[in-house]
C-alpha cells in the first residue's frame, strides 16, 4: 500500500510538472523531456552498477542500438509498412537492448571488476567505431532520421507538439521505474546484491554467479535501449554520438552523483546533471569544466552522491546535531566563496581569451566590466582564489572536526 502511494504521488508529480511556472514553456517542456530519457537510462545503469556491482564504460552501446532500433521502425512506420502509434515505438529499442545485452553480455560478464570494465570499454569502441563503416544502417555521420508526426495517431493526439511526446516519456520513465523496483525484489534481483557484495558465497551455495550478472546485464541493456528509444522519438534522429564514450561517461556520472547505492540516486542523477548541461551552456564556455568540478566535489565531499549526503545530515538532525554543523558550515562559507569566486573569474577570463579572441579584451563578469588585457583583473581574482583557499585551510579542522563529532 505504501509502495502503491508513492507510485501515485510520483504519476501526479509528472502529471502536473509541464505546467509549473518556469517549466510551462517550449523549452521547459523539452527540458523535462531530457531529463525523463537521462532518468530511465540512469536508472538502467544503477541495476548494472548499483545493484549488481559492475562498473560499465560502455552502456551507450545499448542506448544507441536502441534508438536505433526504433528509429527504423518509425521510418517503416513513415514508409506505411506498419501503423504503429508513437507510444509503442520505444518497444523497438527495449526490445533491441535485451538482444544485444544477451548477445555481448555472454562475453563481457564471464569475468567482473576491472576485466569486465575493460571488456565493456572495447566493445563499446568497437560498435562506435562499426556505426561509422556500416552507414547503411546508422547513417554515417548524418545519423538517421525519421517523422513522429506522420505515424498514425493514438488516442487523438499526432505527438506534434513537445507536451504529448514529454507524457510519453513521463509514462515509460514511470513504467521503467516501477519494473526495475519490481525486479530488484525478487529472488534474482537479490542475488544480485549478493553477487555485488560476495560472488564467492553465491557460488558456495549453488548458484552461478556468471549467469545473474548476464540477466542483470540484458536487463540493464533492455531498459537502456528503451532510453534509446524515447530518444529517437524525443530528437528524430539518431546518430552515432548515441553510442560513444561521451554518452557512456555522462551515464556513469548521473548514477554517481545522485548516488549509486540508492535508487532515487539515478533520478537524481539525472535531473542534476541534465539541467547543469542545458543551463550552464547557455551561460559560459566552460560548462563542461565546471561539471567536472562538481562531480570532483562530489567525489571527496559526498562519495555517497547527493542522496547519501541529504541522508547522513537528516541522521544527523534527527540526533540534534544542525547547531553544530551549521556553525561549522557557516565559518567555511566566506572562504569558499571567496575561493570559488575568484576561481570563476580566472576559468571566465582565460576562456575567453582563448576561445573568443574576437570580441575583445572587455568584458562583463557578475555586472562587472573589466578589461582582460590588463593585470589587475587576473590578480584580483587570483587573490580572491588564493586568499580564499588559505582561509579555508585554516578553519577545515574545525568543519571535519564537527562533521566528526555529528
Amino acid at each position: 500500500m505504501k509502495r502503491l502511494r508513492y507510485g501515485l504521488a510520483a504519476a501526479a508529480l509528472l502529471l502536473i510538472l509541464p505546467f509549473v511556472p518556469g517549466l510551462d514553456s517550449g523549452f521547459g517542456r523539452s527540458l523535462l523531456s531530457q531529463m525523463g530519457i537521462a532518468a530511465v537510462f540512469a536508472l538502467s545503469y544503477h541495476l548494472l552498477l548499483g545493484e549488481t556491482g559492475l562498473l560499465s564504460f560502455g552502456h551507450a552501446v545499448y542506448f544507441g542500438l536502441g534508438g536505433y532500433a526504433s528509429i527504423h521502425l518509425l521510418r517503416a512506420v513513415n514508409a506505411g509498412a506498419w501503423p504503429i502509434p508513437i507510444p509503442f515505438i520505444p518497444i523497438a529499442g527495449l526490445v533491441a537492448g535485451l538482444g544485444f545485452g544477451l548477445v555481448f553480455g555472454a562475453l563481457t560478464t564471464r569475468r567482473a571488476g576491472t576485466i569486465f570494465a575493460l571488456i565493456s570499454l572495447g566493445v563499446g569502441e568497437l560498435i562506435h567505431a562499426a556505426s561509422l563503416m556500416l552507414p547503411g544502417f546508422f547513417g554515417g555521420e548524418e545519423g538517421v532520421t525519421a517523422s513522429r508526426t506522420r505515424a498514425p495517431a493514438f488516442l487523438g493526439f499526432d505527438f506534434g507538439s513537445q507536451i504529448q511526446v514529454y507524457y510519453v516519456i513521463a509514462f515509460w520513465l514511470l513504467a521503467s521505474a516501477f519494473a526495475i523496483h519490481a525486479f530488484l525484489r525478487t529472488p534474482v534481483g537479490r542475488l544480485c546484491n549478493a553477487v555485488r557484495d560476495n560472488p564467492e558465497r553465491v557460488e558456495f551455495i549453488g548458484y552461478n554467479p556468471q549467469r545473474i550478472r548476464l540477466i542483470a546485464f540484458a536487463a540493464s541493456a533492455g531498459f537502456a535501449g528503451l532510453a534509446g528509444g524515447l530518444h529517437a522519438i524525443n530528437y528524430e534522429i539518431v546518430a552515432a554520438e548515441a553510442l560513444g564514450a561521451a554518452r557512456s561517461g555522462a551515464v556513469l556520472l548521473m548514477v554517481y552523483v545522485g548516488g549509486a547505492q540508492h535508487f532515487l540516486g539515478a533520478i537524481v542523477g539525472a535531473v542534476v546533471l541534465t539541467w547543469l548541461q542545458v543551463s550552464l551552456s547557455d551561460y559560459t564556455a566552460a560548462w563542461l569544466l565546471y561539471v567536472g568540478l562538481f562531480f570532483m566535489a562530489i567525489v571527496l565531499f559526498a562519495p555517497a552522491g547527493l542522496l547519501g549526503w541529504i541522508a547522513l545530515h537528516v541522521a544527523m538532525v534527527r540526533r540534534g546535531e544542525t547547531r553544530r554543523l551549521l556553525k561549522a558550515y557557516a565559518i567555511a562559507a566566506a572562504p569558499a566563496a571567496a575561493m570559488s569566486l575568484g576561481l570563476v573569474t580566472l576559468i571566465e577570463i582565460a576562456y575567453r581569451r582563448s576561445t573568443q579572441p574576437e570580441a575583445g579584451s572587455r568584458m562583463r563578469l557578475l555586472g562587472i566590466l573589466m578589461d582582460t588585457s590588463h593585470a589587475w583583473p587576473w590578480l584580483g581574482a587570483a587573490t580572491f582564489a588564493i586568499a580564499g583557499a588559505l582561509a579555508l585551510r585554516a578553519v577545515w579542522p574545525r568543519v571535519s572536526s564537527a562533521w566528526s563529532g555529528a
